[in-house]
């Protein structure tokens, strides 16, 4: 079995852990920086959209030898004033995307283009984009997405309970948050493949939490009738539980989008590939960031301020501490303080029963000891190893 496997197993069956709830401040702290330069990059640099947000042209123009950062001298102050998006397709050609211009100056960018690339206008294709569609496809996607957090909501408020809803939503929100600063920063255009990888890794994160809490229900059922553990404790036992799946789970996932992104938009230069791959991948990285150090932490915090999981969480500290003091007069006497921790989780009637049984049968007379032995162990024997009946012998 390979190390993770074997450290898996381990993490499952508790003999190894690591506190992610008892540190949850820490993990808040590190989301909120993460989070605040998201914003502060988005409120900085903003969204850089797409034509079909914006509207605009595409010039494709046929094969050519002229590289992209060639064409992008040639051609630099050809586009009246606004920025010109230059791509290498597959086939050789360019795909030069002018944003938020009209008909008429799309001509005369066109002509302006063929005559710097050396190519009959003629030859390059021109496409005119209307901001409408880009502004249509921006609503249905907020509204699609109001819908999926409402739904997402109702959903595991039923299934599992409102604290962990709350807890689901704030990573969902986290994640979008985090993926739009990303995008700002990085300066990628907003695309409709930019939509589709947002949406994606809304459903990807929610199913990474939904795994985590259902671990965590099973783990918490029945919980206040002990008091070794509290909900905090238990929690994180089941976080530490699961979290080998969900390193795997999003390692394979994180995979095939890396090769995308780096690969396929990287070297191959595929525009779209790079709106949808680096939009998944961050989103990826993020929703099992917010499964294991966001949502669980939030649900334990709410949940800890159930008065029947502070009365759970008094008991667990008194009998802690008490163990702790024993263990400590164990230690003053010289004896073993594990012996003393065991002694204290055993059953005080039955401590008392097999004392008062072992000291009936040292100080019993000698009359009376045979018949009191005799029902204390039945399992004595007498000499040659076999157990004698009473009475006399025929």
């Amino acid at each position: 079995m390979s190390k993770l496997g074997t450290l898996g197993h381990r993490l499952h069956r508790g003999e190894v852990s690591y506190d992610f709830v008892g540190k949850r401040k820490l993990w808040y702290g590190v989301s909120i920086l993460i989070t605040l330069a998201a914003i502060i990059g988005l409120a900085v640099n903003g969204l850089k959209l797409g034509i079909e947000f914006s509207g605009g042209a595409v010039f494709t123009t046929p094969k050519t030898s002229i590289s992209v950062s060639e064409a992008q001298d040639k051609i630099s102050g050809d586009t009246a004033g606004h920025h010109a998006t230059i791509q290498k397709l597959g086939k050789g050609g360019l795909r030069i995307q002018v944003s938020d211009i009209d008909t008429t100056t799309s001509k005369q960018v066109q002509q302006k283009i063929g005559a710097d690339l050396k190519i009959p206008a003629s030859n390059i294709d021109a496409e005119i984009v209307g901001p409408s569609w880009g502004k249509e496809i921006s609503k249905k996607a907020l509204q699609g997405l109001i819908i999926f957090l409402v739904l997402v909501v109702i959903y595991l408020a039923i299934a599992f309970e409102w604290r962990m809803a709350v807890a689901a939503l704030v990573a969902l929100l986290h994640d979008i948050t985090i993926t739009t600063g990303v995008y700002a920063i990085v300066g990628f255009e907003v695309s409709p493949g930019t939509v589709i990888g947002l949406l994606t890794i809304l459903g990807y994160s929610l199913y990474d939490t939904v795994v985590v809490f259902d671990g965590l229900k099973e783990a918490t059922r029945g919980i206040t009738k002990q008091n070794q553990k509290t909900f905090s404790d238990v929690a994180n036992r089941s976080l530490n539980g699961t979290l080998v799946r969900s390193i795997n789970t999003t390692v394979v996932a994180l995979l095939p989008v890396a090769a995308l992104l780096f690969i396929g938009g990287g070297i191959l230069g595929a525009g779209v590939l790079n709106d949808i791959a680096l939009a998944l991948f961050v989103g990826l990285t993020a929703g099992a960031y917010s499964s294991i150090f966001i949502a669980t932490p939030i649900v334990a915090d709410l949940k800890e301020r159930e008065p029947q999981m502070q009365a759970l969480r008094k008991r667990v500290l008194a009998k802690r501490a008490s163990d702790a003091q024993k263990a400590k007069e164990a230690e003053a006497r010289g004896e073993d303080p594990e012996a003393a921790d065991d002694e204290s989780d055993a059953d005080p009637q039955d401590g008392e029963e097999a004392t008062a049984s072992a000291a009936a049968g040292v100080v019993a007379p000698r009359g009376q000891g045979a018949t009191r032995s005799s029902r204390t162990q039945p399992g004595s024997r007498g000499r040659g190893g076999r157990s004698r009946p009473s009475g006399k012998r025929r």
